[in-house]
């Protein structure tokens, strides 16, 4: 099990440059987490794929039922002292920090291209790339 957060969701399920590595990511550990904030980050990116005319109303709703199956059973709370804390001590937003905040939980990596994040949390956060390359 791994930690994803919304930009590796949004990789995964719509089409970009970083789709490809993604799907690795996937094949490598298909039992991705997050905390319940993915569900509102990514409707918005879905929104936006919407409005720019990227995709139709119906995909939109597709792509989050198929993404909401693939995390059923693996979101969780989080805790907002931690995130506050985390968020206080790293100058990262307090979003980010729900994701480090469940690594850091369940003591397993968060896969994200996020620079600050994995700057300031090298010991949980890794990005796709360095995933799939660890055994």
């Amino acid at each position: 099990m791994i930690i994803v957060d919304t930009n590796i969701i949004s990789y995964f399920y719509l089409n970009s440059d970083y789709s490809p590595i993604a799907e690795q990511v996937f094949k490598k550990d298909p039992v991705w987490s997050a905390p319940f904030l993915w569900r509102s980050e990514f409707r918005n990116v879905l929104t936006f794929y919407i409005r720019k005319n990227i995709i139709m109303l119906s995909e939109a709703i597709e792509i989050f039922e198929f993404a909401e199956e693939l995390l059923k059973e693996n979101e969780y709370e989080i805790n907002s002292v931690q995130v506050l804390s985390l968020s206080h001590s790293s100058g990262c937003s307090a979003y980010d920090c729900e994701f480090v905040s469940l690594a850091k939980d369940l003591d397993i990596s968060l896969i994200t291209e996020d620079k600050k994040i994995l700057k300031n949390f090298r010991d949980l956060a890794v990005s796709m790339n360095q995933f799939i390359e660890t055994s």
